[in-house]
């Protein structure tokens, strides 16, 4: 492996790290802000899409 791609790799890495951390905080919910309806409605779809996926690992697991 020569010095440049290893350069360009340790730089992917860096770039997606830091993008993806800029991302997370960008679309955090902000202190003291109040959550619209829509938002509350979105939270608790994704609660109950979580809870089934979580059931269906459970089951699968067992059948094993």
């Amino acid at each position: 492996m020569n010095i440049n791609r290893l350069i360009a790799i340790l730089t992917r890495v860096a770039v997606n790290r830091l993008l993806r951390w800029g991302l997370r905080r960008m679309h955090a919910p902000k202190s003291g802000a109040r959550r619209t309806s829509r938002q509350q409605g979105r939270e608790k779809t994704m609660r109950e899409a979580v809870k089934h996926a979580r059931q269906a690992a459970r089951i699968t697991r067992r059948m094993r």
